[in-house]
């Protein structure tokens, strides 16, 4: 009943349905205490929400200069007054008792001991240093995160690059955005979503692939609800998700065989000529090479390799040729594949050569994952030098290395490695110590038995977090205790390119700092603090991002500072001019002109790859994973700390099983039932669900045991793990 009732209320309004109203008047009954009392007059700030992409704007009520509660802000331009249950209960998830609120060290595997900062940044500083003079600068690595601010991530990503000397770190957004990073780059010559979120009420036909934005991101399906125009909606995913069931068409492809539906469509649209060809030899390269690739994608071929009817590929291209505006939006259900880039860049080919794209209503638009996944994908010195600068280009590492005033050389040539080469690093004994900050990889990492086993052998393991008890910071050597959302300053950059400023609204418990405080003393400790002179306040790290991104595709430098960003209810980049209209929604493209040298797109695309861990008779069953509720986040180190978030979702793991299946094994709704991948078992209840195709079972990713299963197969281009379809079998409780 509980994840019925999240299902349908995804949403909760400030106005509008007798459900809000009596929230409003009273909040406690909901356990939504955080709110302001009415009668009491208080002074109010404006921040950005630090859960999801969506960026909602939320305004923190103040008493005596501290947060009391919040309310989301009804004129700000993302979410027009609306929260998801995440965003109402913010606040409150910062005052769990789980709180890390001093440094931690574990001497020869005692329980941990509290010590001094002093303490803490001497130890991190001598036994990193020591395992890089044994073993080289290389040794050390960090994994970082896509929820701090773009303004820590940078600090972190030049500390540990150009300060402490290793070239190996990569971000959790590995996880969740790598793939669609790689498809804009190769396709559109610079990492573009293009789009805007007015978009979700400007099209007249949405196409969502491997995306359930219906409790992934409820905010942008409110905005779909808000289309006037009677939208065609359709659905490509293997279940009957909260979306498809809204949806005009679902195609209920099998896992992993959208790469084939999308070749088979483009075919397709050709064949009938429903394609734009003025825009196509104006505006892309390559194009006849794909027409010659899709010509063996016939309809027979696409019903035998994904389980569609020809009817139902027809219907899908027809409606795609009928629409004026078409979007075309994408998620984790494609990007977490053994070939998520190329189907990424199947989507990105239909809208090319149909000519959606650069006008309200259109585009190839990958929504992100986690808050600040955009700045990690400009920021972090991870997948590209600082301000989508590359690496290995000279006059790029020249102007990153003049703006920030330091010497060239420190600037490595090439790329670390990505996370799971990292992990693998960690296995060969190359990797000895490791800095994980802000992400719970002992948890959320693919093949999560393996993952521990990993960190376990580590010579020294460094976790800087919010809580002691996340499955990572139990097994650190030395934690540092940080600051949370509402805690600390600064600004992250939504799904749509918006930049938003985030304000610190509360004091972080005991000797907790923000990262950029921590990043601040270690790079003293480290010896290298002059290097970060002017690196003494987010708000003046802002100032430098400005300057590298300029003359860059995602330029800001027109930006004055935090007040214009709040001013204006965010900023898309790029922009440019400070002369511009700072709130106009822009999309990329509008020009046909894209960021390759000649100006135009590419099409892109290979022949599929086979499911790299098929059904079989020992294993009949194919997991898939993904969200489960509105009201879970990740690994549940935030929103399991709500008592008012945990009544909306099922407190045990469950697995979801079709019911001719669930008869033939004769197991009931509630039944504890053993579930086993080649990698691991667990035990979870039976939700026994019409929405799911025979021989396919579903589990949250959010529940601590769901990695245990799944496959390690990493997309070759991206280096994204496949979370998304491994074989296991079903049996009965022993």
């Amino acid at each position: 009943m509980t994840r019925v009732l999240d299902n349908l209320l995804p949403v909760l309004h400030t106005k509008d349905g007798p459900f809000t109203r009596e929230l409003l008047q009273e909040p406690g009954k909901f356990g939504l205490g955080m709110l302001p009392a009415k009668s009491e007059p208080q002074a109010t700030t404006q921040s950005v929400c630090g859960y999801c992409s969506t960026g909602c704007g939320l305004t923190l009520h103040l008493r005596n200069g501290e947060a009391s509660g919040l309310t989301p802000t009804t004129d700000y331009p993302v979410n027009l007054g609306m929260a998801c249950p995440k965003g109402w209960e913010a606040l409150r998830v910062l005052q769990a008792e789980d709180r890390a609120t001093s440094p931690l060290l574990r001497d020869g595997g005692r329980q941990p001991r509290e010590i001094s900062w002093d303490e803490a940044a001497n130890t991190f500083v001598k036994r990193m240093r020591a395992i890089q003079q044994r073993h080289g600068p290389d040794s050390v690595a960090f994994i970082s995160t896509g929820q701090m601010t773009t303004e820590e991530m940078a600090f972190l990503g030049a500390f540990a690059k150009f300060g402490m000397g290793t070239r190996h770190g990569d971000g959790n957004t590995r996880q969740c955005m790598a793939t669609s990073v790689v498809a804009y780059k190769q396709a559109f010559g610079f990492d573009a979503p293009p789009y805007t979120y007015a978009d979700f009420e400007e099209s007249d036909v949405l196409v969502f692939i491997g995306s359930n934005p219906c409790l992934a991101h409820p905010i942008m399906w409110e905005r779909v609800m808000r289309n006037p125009h009677d939208p065609k909606i359709v659905v490509i995913d293997p279940r009957m998700t909260e979306t498809a069931m809204r949806a005009d068409l679902h195609v209920a492809v099998r896992p992993k065989g959208d790469q084939v539906l999308l070749y088979g469509v483009a075919r397709l649209l050709i064949e009938n000529g429903w394609i734009n060809q003025d825009f196509i030899e104006a505006h892309t390269h390559g194009f006849q090479k794909f027409v010659d690739f899709v010509q063996p994608y016939s309809l027979e071929h696409v019903e035998q390799e994904t389980g569609i009817t020809a009817h139902a590929v027809r219907r899908l291209a027809e409606t795609i040729h009928q629409g004026e505006r078409v979007s075309f939006w994408w998620t984790m259900g494609v990007n977490q594949s053994h070939q998520g880039v190329r189907t990424a860049q199947a989507i990105i080919n239909l809208a090319l050569m149909t000519g959606n794209i650069g006008r309200p209503g259109t585009g190839a638009n990958s929504i992100t994952g986690q808050c600040n996944a955009m700045g990690s994908r400009l920021f972090s010195n991870t997948t590209n030098l600082l301000g989508g600068h590359d690496f290995a280009n000279s006059e790029h590492r020249r102007k990153v290395a003049s703006i920030l005033e330091m010497d060239e050389a420190l600037i490595p040539r090439e790329l670390g490695w990505p996370y799971h080469r990292i992990m693998e690093g960690i296995l060969r004994g190359e990797i000895r110590g490791l800095w994980v900050i802000c992400t719970n990889p002992a948890h959320s990492w693919i093949n999560q038995h393996f993952a521990q086993d990993v960190l376990g052998r580590l010579d020294f393991l460094v976790v800087q977090d919010m809580y002691t008890t996340t499955e990572t910071a139990r097994m650190a050597d030395l934690l540092l205790p940080a600051a949370g959302w509402g805690e600390k300053d600064g600004t992250f950059i939504n799904s749509e390119r918006r930049i938003g400023v985030i304000k610190k609204v509360t004091r972080a418990p005991g000797q907790a700092l923000a990262d950029f405080a921590i990043f601040r003393l270690l790079a003293h400790h480290w010896g290298c603090g002059d290097l970060f002179r002017r690196w003494t306040s987010p708000e003046n790290v802002f100032q430098l991002l400005k300057e590298l991104s300029r003359d860059q595709p995602c330029d800001f430098s027109g930006i004055a500072d935090y007040g214009a960003i709040e001013a204006a209810g965010g900023i898309q980049w790029p922009y440019r001019d400070a002369e511009q209209d700072a709130g106009t929604e822009r999309h990329l493209f509008s020009d046909g002109r894209f960021f390759h040298q000649d100006g135009k797109a590419r099409f892109l695309f290979e022949e599929p790859r086979p499911l790299p861990e098929p059904a079989s008779e020992e294993w009949p069953f194919t997991l898939l994973t993904g969200r489960g509720s509105a009201s879970q986040w990740h690994t549940q180190t935030r929103t399991a700390k709500s008592d008012v978030l945990r009544k909306l979702y099922p407190e045990d793991p469950y697995v979801e099983v079709n019911p001719s299946d669930a008869r033939e094994l004769g197991i009931l709704p509630g039944d504890l039932i053993t579930v086993r991948s080649q990698r691991g078992v667990l035990e979870a209840k039976v939700h026994v669900a019409s929405t799911m195709q025979p021989g396919q079972v579903f589990m949250p990713m959010h529940y601590d045991v769901t990695n245990r299963l799944t496959h390690p197969t990493f997309d070759p281009y991206s280096s994204q793990p496949a979370y998304k379809a491994c074989a296991v079998r079903l049996e009965p409780h022993a």
